[in-house]
């Protein structure tokens, strides 16, 4: 079954990270959140590569360098090299030094990443948008300490008619307090004053995939991410295979009211998801609805039930969301599922 016409969560009877050479690994909110590392991601990458499974941490984030990301994994206890570290910065600036000479003055608004990114492409970073021969503005997430002054001067050259790219459009990051403010709705300003469109790289778009299938050379590659809109779209576009971990952004009831680009292969708690095999989810014996596990979901009367004597709710969750993409087809899944959800206590 494709992902383009998946209505269940896949099976594996094999662990992943043995059914697959690689991991492209998402970072905010899948190994850490807000520099911290997540429960269990430490141990579960450290087994993973130990048994053979390639690593590679691929990040819409713009802000830091690769070598600053791969010191911060080593920190946390998953040995890291810059290597292995595939940033949304770069995306960009391999998507902007195609389109433009090298030597080409970009106004930078965004982070160190996106800056050492730009200089390794040939391409000249500055801050203003009065620079003479001005070839294209780059915007990036640019933590929260970026001045409301750099959107301006965006705008100023944007209005120019200067061409506009970003990194991502993330519109959220996980921080350690919470959901902050990406680079996407930086990039909303941008555009409101505007009315422009910029062109992006990161995750789901194509060259974010390419940058990654260049600087990796995996043939069996797993998405690993946290993110409907972003890591599990970008596998969709990809045509790989895609894990979610529920440690991030979305939610159970989110993945419920996926669209058919939104669900991803398999679903799991954690990155312990990566060292299992995926139970399969079945119709049920009698044709109404679907098993897995202990439990069996159906659609009735509008809303989404479940059934039988339970056991793991992961598992419940997978047979909703078999039931709920079924029902839903191609579009996002309209029934009520707040009691089923309330049974599993996720």
């Amino acid at each position: 079954m494709t992902s383009q016409s998946r209505t269940r969560p896949g099976g594996s009877e094999r662990s992943l990270h043995r059914a697959y050479d690689t991991a492209l690994l998402d970072l905010d909110g899948v190994v850490y959140a807000g520099g911290e590392a997540i429960a269990h991601a430490v141990d579960s990458l450290v087994a993973a590569r130990a048994d053979g499974m390639h690593l590679a941490y691929v990040t819409n984030n713009a802000l830091r360098t690769p070598d600053a990301v791969a010191a911060h994994l080593t920190e946390l206890g998953v040995p890291s090299e810059a290597g292995e570290v595939i940033t949304s910065a770069q995306a960009v600036s391999r998507m902007i030094a195609e389109q433009v000479p090298a030597g080409s003055k970009v106004l930078l608004i965004g982070g160190e990443g996106l800056r050492v990114a730009l200089r390794e492409r040939g391409l000249v970073p500055v801050e203003s948008a009065d620079e003479e021969g001005l070839a294209a503005v780059v915007q990036g997430y640019g933590g929260p300490e970026l001045a409301w002054a750099r959107l301006a001067e965006a705008s100023y050259a944007v209005n120019r008619g200067v061409p506009w790219f970003a990194s991502n459009t993330d519109l959220t990051i996980p921080s350690a307090r919470g959901i902050a403010p990406g680079n996407g709705a930086a990039v909303e300003v941008v555009r409101i004053a505007t009315g422009a469109e910029p062109r992006v790289a990161g995750k789901p778009q194509p060259p974010m995939h390419r940058e990654t299938v260049l600087r990796t050379g995996a043939e069996r590659p797993l998405v690993v991410g946290d993110r409907l809109d972003t890591d599990i779209e970008g596998a969709f576009n990809g045509e790989v295979d895609s894990l979610l971990v529920l440690t991030g952004v979305t939610d159970a009831e989110q993945l419920l009211r996926a669209e058919p680009r939104h669900r991803p292969t398999y679903v799991d708690r954690d990155l312990r998801g990566l060292l299992t095999g995926q139970p399969e989810v079945e119709g049920a014996a009698d044709g109404a609805g679907f098993r897995c596990g202990g439990w069996t979901a159906v659609a009735v009367d509008g809303a989404l039930e479940l059934r039988g004597e339970g056991g793991d709710p992961l598992d419940g969750l997978r047979a909703l969301c078999a039931a709920a993409w079924t029902e839903a087809g191609d579009g996002s899944c309209g029934l009520d599922a707040g009691e089923a959800l309330g049974r599993l206590a996720l």
